[in-house]
């Protein structure tokens, strides 16, 4: 039996792939408990759940605030400000309370989330044996490839910060604090991915596990009576921090609507979307699985949790990036065959409209999307997840017997 201890941030996206490997490591006879900051995880986490606090009260009721940050940055600018005033911070100020948190439950293995480096700062401070929770395939690549320069400076950032965390400077040098030198569980696909892997210290596993969904608790309150079973039923969602932030996108996007055999299920809230036309649901929260089973396409600004389950569905993508890692997805997708991109601050009604004509009618793009479906169906989710990091107690074990 092991004790597994989740370092998530406070994002759906991000908590929501753990859920299903925590439950399938309990089921299986362990422990594990979740640690991050208060306020929003803990409601993130089923019922019952084992939920150490830390960092204090200062992000708390602030998450947005942080996470929605400069809407005017793009590109290698984004990339930096996100490091800088969120990542950096954030690790800062849960570094000591995660400390306490492994201490508390006794864990054997820390599993960071690829965006909470204090896991990985804690463990590699402790010579722990941990993991990365890698719940975007854009830092699995290099997203500033094209960059050298930044992307130095920005490794330099990293290393910086954990040596002035403890970290022994040959340890935060020789690896990369988004990347465990002991495992690395990507929930996505080689195929999606593409050649471009970064490099990972020494014998770094990767185990792509596609997307961690079965068993993933839903509120399911969607007036289903309200879908109409005789039309295409198209998802639009622009993810937890962008629903209420792209205005002129969702006033677009109705207008793209207005009139087509489609249906649309908006996810934003009511406000954005004053005039929706007669083929147009608004809800401000839906149940994602349940709705892509009975989807046919799906209109995205590029999230890496909501294009994997997509594609695991079989669903052909139009994805409208806005920052962060949503071009380097957006480029997979297009790549795999399985999607179009279109400009998010750009997009006009009849592009739009044609977007997503092509996305329910394409052939190319429908057996794109399939293939990709197959491709994920075979990776094992949530159970091949707790195998590779069930595999991880076998150093502890030796370890604690020697």
């Amino acid at each position: 039996m092991g004790r597994f201890l989740f370092v998530v941030p406070p994002l759906t996206g991000h908590v929501n792939p753990t859920l299903p490997v925590a439950a399938e490591l309990v089921r299986r006879g362990h422990e594990v408990a979740w640690t991050g900051l208060p306020g929003r995880t803990e409601l993130l986490l089923p019922e019952g759940a084992r939920f150490f606090s830390v960092g204090g009260e200062e992000w708390s009721g602030a998450v947005d605030e942080r996470f929605d940050r400069r809407p005017d940055l793009r590109g290698a600018a984004a990339y930096k400000f996100l490091q800088e005033e969120v990542l950096i911070p954030m690790c800062q100020l849960m570094d000591a309370g995660v400390e306490a948190a492994v201490d508390a439950f006794g864990a054997d293995v820390v599993v960071s989330d690829q965006q909470t480096w204090a896991g990985a700062v804690v463990g590699r401070r402790r010579g722990m044996t941990w993991a990365t929770s890698a719940t975007t395939s854009a830092e699995l690549v290099d997203p500033l490839a094209g960059m050298p320069r930044i992307a130095e400076d920005t490794h330099s950032a990293r290393v910086e910060l954990q040596v002035a965390l403890g970290v022994p400077r040959e340890v935060a040098e020789a690896g990369d604090v988004r990347l465990s030198e002991h495992l690395v569980l990507a929930y996505t696909s080689q195929a999606l991915v593409g050649d471009g892997l970064v490099d990972v210290t020494g014998d770094t596993r990767v185990e792509f596990v596609g997307p961690s969904t079965l068993g993933r608790p839903e509120h399911d309150d969607m007036a289903w009576d309200l879908v109409d079973p005789d039309l295409p039923l198209v998802l639009v969602s622009l993810g937890t921090l962008n629903a209420d932030a792209g205005e002129r996108f969702w006033q677009v996007a109705a207008e793209a609507f207005r009139g087509q055999p489609w249906q649309g299920l908006f996810v934003a809230p009511e406000s954005m979307v004053p005039d929706a036309p007669p083929n147009v649901l608004v809800r401000e929260r839906v149940p994602q699985l349940a709705v892509l089973q009975r989807a046919s396409a799906v209109v995205s600004h590029g999230g890496h949790n909501t294009v994997c389950e997509s594609l695991a569905a079989g669903l052909p993508l139009v994805v409208a990036p806005i920052r962060d890692d949503q071009p380097v997805i957006a480029d997979q997708v297009v790549r795999a065959g399985a999607g179009v991109r279109v400009k998010f601050a750009r997009v006009r009604a009849e592009q739009l409209r044609e977007a997503i004509s092509a996305a329910l009618t394409d052939a190319d793009l429908r057996a794109g999307a399939r293939r990709m479906a197959d491709e994920l169906a075979g990776l094992g989710g949530a159970a091949a997840a707790a195998d590779a990091l069930i595999g991880l107690l076998e150093p502890v074990s030796a370890t604690s017997t020697a």
